[in-house]
């Protein structure tokens, strides 16, 4: 039994298998435009504007 997504840029069926190299994406094409999605900040990881400041505060020096 395979198991079948949904491409996330255009919503094709995707078997997820070696057929499907770009898995989840149904092809290159669609894979770029995920990229270019996540370089224009059009995704985004939630969280707060300081939650990283706050990770790597104690690895700076106190002055």
């Amino acid at each position: 039994m395979t198991l079948t997504v949904n491409c996330p840029t255009c919503q094709a069926p995707v078997s997820w298998n070696e057929t499907f190299p770009q898995r989840p994406f149904c092809s290159e094409r669609c894979r770029l435009i995920d990229l270019g999605a996540w370089a224009a900040e059009e995704h985004v990881i939630p969280g707060g504007e300081n939650e990283e400041q706050d990770l790597f505060s104690d690895d700076l020096p106190e002055q």
